[in-house]
């Protein structure tokens, strides 16, 4: 028996002893927590019976029983739970005031400006890192609490002891310390005597700044790098970043002179980055990572500084009208962005703030410029987390700005679409989950307009944002899909479902009166094929409009305007079966014919490739040529010589290319199962020594002259109206009202 006993202990020894251990453990690690939670709450609870005691005895002997007994009864536990309601004592007070009575009132009045800075240097809790906001919105509950519980306490420590009611001055309060340990001895025992005679002679009013402070400030920046200078100027700064909007907030100083409020931005936007990167240098590595000493104590005091400063200067942005200004204060951005890396939802302001500058087609485009450069600057140095929310805040941003596109937008939308797409470029992995998410969704829209069909569906694929959305993914993979640059790019796999959402789009609605927006998606995918060299069949999609009724009959006679189709996606009724819209249907037609053959100029089996689209082109012309026959008129009879001899020239030149490969192909000695000799076939040829590629040449240099054409009506138009309307007048209002019921 014995040796069975034994046997089961040491089974027990080896399967379940340390498990049993451990559990032991965790039990005994909860029953702690818990009986420390117990007396927590008892504790609490006698605290509150005697805090209950105190206000049902008179004011008289609640004072008094203040400044006796208080320090007494509490723990230190207690005293830092209690609130902070710290009793009156007249006796240290007076002790403290006939020990030194003028460096109490120098420390008083350095201490209320701190309060006056106090709000300015915290942020809301919404704008804030979690890890420091959260203490400080605890500290104002109490404070709350104190004001509601005792108003009399509480305005006798807003008139006496002001320093008690600002959370976050501590921190600032310690930049003097920075400050004078970097000085020499005796210079630091000068600037202190004058600095305490300057803060005797201060009161509670706001301070007005001259020109001789700012100076004076400018001077100890940059000759000392002066913390305290710099923390003067940050609450200057703030003051003028709300000059016109914190009408309620009492600042330690006023602006009221335009030369000090353009010296003092001027000071605080270009000297306050060198002063940080004096005490805190940044180290980048030569991959872009930047690294800074968070965890210096250093680091920890300048952190209410620094988020003020950056809060500031995004109000700023969001205020401010004039280009030169909002640029000179985009630029001071750049060197204090490893600096806010820590503060991420401070940097969505800074993110959301900056983006919307960069998608307001208003602004001008060097202004644009400037802030995609610090957006693409915090897309470098940032971690995966910020990139991943700064991607799709950009996008966002891009779709909210395309909204509504017009002649005179459309340089600004593609200037947006270009630059946004070399951010995805930076990390590729995260920009490959980001394209994902955002072309699925696209092709979401898609299916269900398909599948659950109603009058209004199609108006979620065929308008604006969604066409540009399609564009902007073809040049996101057309730059950094491109073979001759990256052979292999994480953001390949994308091309396939982006190109079949783009085919299916392009014929949701195969009517004649929205053949623009065909073009556009199909201009999309011509750079997507010559990009990547990958092979996209358009001529379908380009031939079935040469069916259509606009293309085969005869075109009624019309004075209209022609079309720039660039900037429309639905033709207007009166242009249907008009000349003026046949003529334009044609122009687009050849162009985008002539670009797709174009792609595959030089391409060993072009002559295959051309022949099934000529024998459709010759088939089309035959049909709008031909006559009456027996006084009846046939289907065609189009007689729109214009149209018809530039398809009879796009026909010649592809079968005069098709016989010119034939000719070079006859002396190759390699097999179509050679792929390597199949794709350096006449590499070394350029596209504009073939018969195609100098007629497209030709096409594209008549596409560009007409566009500059275009381009000075525009800008005489504009200069018309500028004349003839006042700024602010309704006339945009109703032109964009027309102009989305159109792009509807």
């Amino acid at each position: 028996m014995a040796g069975q006993s034994k046997k089961a202990t040491k089974k027990f020894e080896k399967k379940h002893l340390k498990d049993t251990l451990e559990k032991r453990k965790d039990f005994a690690k909860i029953k702690q927590r818990h009986q420390v939670k117990t007396k927590k709450k008892a504790r609490n609870a006698i605290d509150n019976a005697k805090a209950s005691d105190d206000e049902a005895e008179p004011q008289g002997q609640k004072v008094e029983k203040k400044t006796q007994d208080k320090f007494n009864e509490m723990s230190v536990d207690q005293f830092f739970e209690g609130g902070f309601e710290l009793p009156e004592s007249k006796k240290l007070k007076s002790t403290a005031n006939s020990k030194n009575p003028a460096s109490s009132t120098g420390k008083r009045k350095r201490d209320a400006n701190v309060d006056d800075s106090g709000s300015s240097m915290g942020l809301s809790e919404e704008d804030l890192d979690a890890d420091t906001g959260n203490g400080r919105e605890n500290h104002q509950e109490d404070l709350d609490a104190l004001a509601a519980k005792d108003p009399e306490f509480y305005k006798y420590l807003q008139e006496n002891d002001a320093e008690l009611l600002d959370f976050g001055a501590g921190d600032l309060a310690e930049i003097d310390k920075l400050s004078e340990d970097e000085k020499p001895q005796k210079k630091r025992k000068k600037d202190k005597e004058d600095n305490e005679d300057e803060e005797v002679e201060d009161t509670n009013d706001q301070i007005e700044v001259t020109i001789a402070m700012v100076a004076k400030w400018k001077s100890a920046m940059t000759e000392q790098h002066s913390l305290r200078a710099m923390r003067q100027v940050v609450l200057a700064f703030r003051a003028a970043a709300y000059v016109n909007a914190d009408e309620g907030k009492n600042h330690k100083y006023s602006i009221s002179s335009s030369d000090v409020y353009h010296q003092l931005l001027v000071l605080a936007l270009e000297h306050t980055p060198s002063v940080l990167q004096h005490h805190l240098p940044v180290k980048e590595s030569a991959t872009g990572k930047v690294r800074i000493a968070t965890e210096s104590k250093k680091f920890r005091t300048l952190t209410p500084l620094l988020q003020s400063h950056s809060v500031a200067i995004v109000h700023l942005l969001e205020n401010l009208s004039d280009a030169s200004t909002i640029k000179k204060t985009l630029n001071s951005l750049l060197p204090l962005l490893p600096y806010l890396l820590s503060f991420k939802k401070l940097l969505r302001l800074l993110v959301k703030s900056l983006v919307e500058i960069w998608s307001d087609t208003s602004t001008a485009d060097p202004t644009r410029i400037t802030a995609f450069l610090v957006i693409r600057r915090l897309t470098v140095i940032s971690d995966a987390s910020i990139r991943t929310a700064l991607l799709k805040t950009v996008y966002q941003g891009l779709v909210k700005g395309s909204r509504i596109t017009n002649p005179h937008i459309l340089p600004a939308i593609n200037l947006m679409k270009n630059s946004a797409a070399e951010l995805w470029g930076i990390d590729r992995e995260i920009g490959y989950t980001t394209g994902f998410v955002y072309i699925r969704q696209l092709a979401v829209h898609l299916r269900t307009s398909i599948t659950q069909p109603t009058k209004d569906s199609y108006k979620q694929i065929y308008n604006w944002q969604y066409v540009h959305s399609l564009d902007f993914w073809s040049r996101v993979i057309s730059t950094h899909c491109n073979p001759k640059t990256s052979s292999d790019s994480t953001l390949h796999p994308l091309l396939y479902p982006l190109v079949q959402i783009t085919l299916g789009a392009l014929r949701l609605i195969p009517t004649a009166t929205y053949y623009p927006l065909r073009f556009q998606l199909t201009r999309s995918l011509l750079r997507l094929s010559r990009a990547t060299a990958t092979f996209v069949p358009l001529a379908p999609s380009l031939l079935e409009v040469f069916q259509s009724v606009e293309m085969t009959k005869p075109p009624k006679p019309s004075t209209l305007r022609p079309l720039d189709f660039s900037s429309i996606l639905r033709v207007p009724k009166p242009y249907l079966r008009t000349r003026t819209y046949q003529d334009g249907l044609g122009e687009q037609l050849v162009e985008l014919m002539a670009e797709f053959f174009g792609i595959w100029t030089k391409h060993i089996a072009f002559p295959e490739l051309m022949l099934p689209p000529v024998v459709h082109l010759k088939r089309w012309l035959k049909t709008v040529s031909s006559s009456s026959t027996n006084g009846a008129k046939t289907k065609g009879n189009n007689k729109n010589s214009r149209l018809t001899s530039s398809v009879t020239l796009l026909v010649q030149k592809l079968e005069s290319n098709a016989r010119w490969i034939e000719e070079r192909r006859r002396n190759v000695e390699f097999g179509p199962s050679n792929r390597e000799g199949v794709e350096g076939f006449l590499r070394d040829t350029l596209v504009e020594d073939t018969p195609l590629g100098s007629f497209l040449e030709g096409l594209r240099r008549k596409s560009e002259e007409r566009e500059k054409v275009l381009e000075r009506a525009r800008e005489a138009e504009r200069e018309r109206t500028r004349d003839k309307t006042e700024p602010g007048t309704e006339m945009g209002g109703v032109e964009n009202e027309e102009l989305e019921e159109d792009d509807e």
